[in-house]
């Protein structure tokens, strides 16, 4: 397997996608039905029956920018191309775990490109195979987004001042990935300052100046859309506000899931109240109030935010913890990954080291404020996979385990 990058791609997705595929047969058909319990499903049925971007809560709501529009519009190209069958409930669940599986599968080619080695990228990904959590409907896709970026912006790096036409379709392919999941930002930020850091020179400069044009490029016609819709601007998604206040207000808990189950969880995709304030108010100003009152709540209670907020950033590393078994597996993870970055990071060149380190720093930064969830770590988790594959090829053969 580790003689072919495909040989070892296809191996680790048949795996990967057979054990996920698998489950599904656990649960029932209504599960796997088309719905609108959550926002996705909701705002694809209503881009189906009403050509409208709209509706994600319990009742007619109106224009939404609650989900970022790129998997949305695929979801709804499925509804539209089979109907809401029990059929196309299956096969959207299965693209979604196919998402999972090129995650892991693709990783050997990964690590071969930044230089960790193919056989951590292996072994990685054989433990990825086999790690079978519940997915996000999103995050697979996020990840392999993030994993063929990182190559992309290595490549980019090593050329003098960047390439004008490589600069901008990087540009271009970096904002349509905000349309997929707009946590990345900060991530291509990132990246865009080492390299100005990197090489101070007018062709970094004018490199960075391109990618930043085709990002711009990318975010415009989905910006004119929340103009149009919204008479205002924001990053892609309008939520913020309700996200923050979901994990910032009187009897929060840091985990969306404890929350739920105490009583506290307060959002307008369950709650029939706040879905009819989003009605009334109009989801902009609804988002604001409810910015607003997480902010005023953490000004009055500021140590409390602190411990939701440290809570979030061990949650984020060491999993779950209020959920000893998934947070064992989250922590064994870290703790490998952690052995194994000690060891291979020292022999990577910069780029390569910023193409691995800066998606860690960057990406969790806005669940660390928001309400969290465990597949929040998701589009994040192959580096960790990728770092503890490191380590145990490291253990298995010491000999030969060094970086190229």
């Amino acid at each position: 397997m580790a003689a072919s990058n495909r040989r070892a791609f296809w191996i680790i997705f048949l795996v990967a996608f057979g054990l996920r595929a698998g489950t599904l047969i656990l649960y029932p058909p209504d599960v796997l039905l088309p719905n609108t319990d959550w926002e996705t499903g909701a705002i694809a049925e209503s881009v189906v029956r009403t050509g409208h971007f709209a509706d994600p809560y319990r009742i007619p709501t109106g224009a939404t920018a609650h989900a970022p529009p790129a998997y949305v519009f695929l979801l709804a190209l499925l509804y539209w191309a089979l109907g809401f069958t029990l059929f196309a409930g299956i096969l959207h669940w299965l693209i979604v775990l196919a998402s999972y599986s090129v995650m892991y599968a693709m990783l050997p080619w990964v690590a071969d490109r930044l230089g960790v080695g193919r056989e951590a990228g292996l072994l990685g990904g054989a433990v990825g195979a086999f790690l079978v959590l519940w997915p996000g409907e999103v995050e697979g896709f996020a990840g392999i987004a993030l994993a063929l970026m990182s190559v992309a912006f290595v490549r980019w790096w090593s050329r003098p001042g960047g390439a004008d036409r490589y600069s901008i379709l990087l540009g271009l392919a970096a904002g349509a990935s905000f349309h997929l999941q707009p946590a990345l930002l900060p991530v291509i930020l990132g990246w865009l300052v080492f390299a100005l850091w990197r090489r101070r020179g007018a062709g970094s400069r004018r490199g960075a100046l391109l990618l930043f044009v085709g990002m711009t490029l990318a975010c415009v016609p989905w910006a004119v859309r929340n103009q149009v819709a919204f008479g205002e601007q924001f990053f892609v998604r309008g939520n913020l506000g309700l996200e923050l206040y979901v994990g910032n207000h009187p009897g929060a808990h840091a985990d969306v899931d404890v929350s739920a189950r105490r009583g506290t969880f307060v959002h307008p995709t369950t709650d029939l109240v706040e879905a009819e304030r989003v009605r009334d108010l109009g989801e902009r100003e609804y988002m604001h109030r409810k910015g607003r009152e997480a902010v005023r709540w953490i000004r009055d209670d500021p140590a409390a935010f602190v411990r939701l907020t440290a809570t979030r950033i061990a949650y984020v590393w060491a999993g779950p913890l209020h959920d000893p078994p998934i947070a064992a597996v989250f922590s064994a993870l870290t703790l490998l990954a952690l052995v194994g970055g000690w060891r291979v990071l020292p022999l990577l060149g910069p780029p390569q080291r910023a193409a691995l380190l800066i998606p860690l720093a960057a990406y969790p930064l806005i669940y660390y404020v928001v309400a969290y969830q465990a597949r929040y770590r998701d589009p994040i988790n192959w580096i960790f996979l990728l770092l503890a594959g490191a380590a145990i090829w490291a253990w298995v053969s010491p000999s030969t385990a060094s970086p190229r």
